[in-house]
């Protein structure tokens, strides 16, 4: 830790850096920033920076307001896109009490204490997101109220001298700058849809990156004069932004999910954790998919996974097995495909962590392979099949929340109450709007 402090300020100093940003994430997932001096970067790391915990999002109560941010300088990186000029930089914090003690609403703290507990059993635990996103020409709808994608193209198609291409170019090299390694980049399905890939990285790693990567893809939207979105279905008819997740838990430099013995090379330890993930499934989904429009995802088609069930390579299914790669025993992995690009990662990938370990911990039996399409299946078929649904709202998710024991000891009180509270807020909320489909169907009929 000395050594990556004496970097750090070795680097401000060597660099010309003017600025330095401190960088959190409140309970809603919503990055929060603080910038100081060179000359305050060293006091920000023997003391803390201080400052009111109360007007953060679920983050402290008033009566226990000041909170420290405590610099993490592992996190150090220069920002690409603030230039030469005034060279900026950032690190992401862990918040603090004033005695020095981790803040229990930390969502930083929420995936550190899921990681303690899985590095008490001997695993580590790594990640792999498929980020998706949509670049519209700026936030404004058109006569119809939809947005107005930047091109009409489709999967993996070329637009030489388009701006999704140009955009990708520019954001990866970004990312790359920031030390973000990315593995793929490509149109997606909807027009104006977008997916970049993230290296593997452990998991509190890349849940700042995925903060970084949404700050970048931002950044880069407003330099090329367009507007970039992760909200889970900004479309009514092209399909919705997911953030398919790729998991696995290592001992030391072992992968625990392989066995080639086994089926699909798939260890005891792996078909228990994924029998922990489809057990608690429900439960978590107000977290992983946290908005009302992230059901407007789950159950508007597009391949987003809406029924609790496992497949080897079948992608209506939430969890899926991936094609095994001959000799690559540490490729072996899992994918979950509810979450989407709008999760708090902190949050989502501690509950997706701690689900799994439940599985292992109490041997949970992996349910069968389900080998069909589910989307084509009817009711009574997957009732026939043990195959139950996700929730189908919000509501409904807040519903299997406030009864889950796993996610209430996995957040904490003071996150598990705040995203209760926030959860009921916005259903309250929308609840009450009259929508244009309502009046389109009602208005002149009724």
């Amino acid at each position: 830790m000395e050594r990556q402090r004496d970097f750090v300020l070795r680097t401000i100093e060597e660099r010309g850096v003017k600025f330095v940003r401190l960088w959190f994430t409140d309970v809603a997932g919503t990055l929060k920033s603080v910038a100081i001096a060179p000359a305050e970067v060293e006091g920000a790391f023997a003391e803390g920076l201080g400052f009111d915990g109360s007007a953060i999002e679920g983050l402290a109560r008033t009566y226990e307001a000041d909170m420290l941010a405590q610099p993490d300088p592992s996190t150090f990186q220069i920002l690409p896109w603030r230039g030469e000029i005034d060279p900026t930089a950032r690190m992401f914090c862990d918040i603090q009490t004033p005695d020095g003690q981790p803040a229990a609403a930390d969502p930083r703290n929420v995936l550190r204490r899921a990681l303690a507990k899985a590095s008490d059993r001997g695993f580590s635990f790594y990640i792999h997101p498929e980020i998706e996103f949509y670049l519209l020409k700026s936030t404004q709808l058109d006569a119809k109220g939809e947005p107005v994608p930047v091109d009409n193209a489709g999967y993996f198609d070329n637009v030489p001298g388009g701006t999704a291409h140009d955009f990708r170019r520019r954001a990866v090299s970004m990312l790359e700058q920031l030390g973000i390694s990315v593995e793929f980049s490509h149109h997606e399905g909807g027009p104006g849809q977008n997916e970049i890939d993230l290296r593997y990285a452990d998991a509190l790693t890349m849940a700042d990156n995925i903060m970084t990567f949404r700050t970048v893809i931002k950044e880069v939207a407003i330099e090329q004069g367009v507007y970039a979105t992760f909200m889970p279905k900004p479309f009514t008819q092209h399909p919705g932004s997911g953030m398919h997740t790729h998991m696995s838990l290592f001992e030391g430099d072992t992968n625990a999910f392989f066995d080639p013995s086994s089926q699909y090379h798939l260890s005891k330890t792996a078909k228990h954790f994924i029998a922990g993930l489809l057990k608690h499934a429900p439960e978590i989904t107000a977290v992983t998919n946290q908005y009302v429009n992230s059901y407007k995802r789950l159950w508007g088609g597009g391949e987003a996974p809406s029924f609790v069930c496992w497949g080897h390579n079948n992608r209506s299914a939430l969890i899926r097995v991936p094609l095994y790669k001959p000799d690559k025993g540490n490729s072996s992995r899992i994918e979950y495909r509810a979450i989407d690009s709008a999760a708090n990662p902190y949050l989502a990938y501690a509950l997706l962590l701690n689900a799994g370990l439940k599985g292992i911990e109490e041997e949970y039996p992996l349910p069968a392979e389900t080998e069909d399409n589910v989307w084509s299946l009817n009711d009574a078929e997957r009732r026939a099949m043990g195959i139950q649904p996700l929730p189908q709202s919000l509501d409904h998710a807040i519903r299997k929340l406030e009864e889950s024991e796993l996610v209430a000891e996995t957040l904490g009180e003071e996150v598990f109450s705040y995203v209760l509270a926030n959860k009921r807020r916005e259903w309250s909320e929308y609840r009450s709007q009259v929508t244009p489909f309502e009046l389109k169907q009602n208005l002149e009929t009724l």
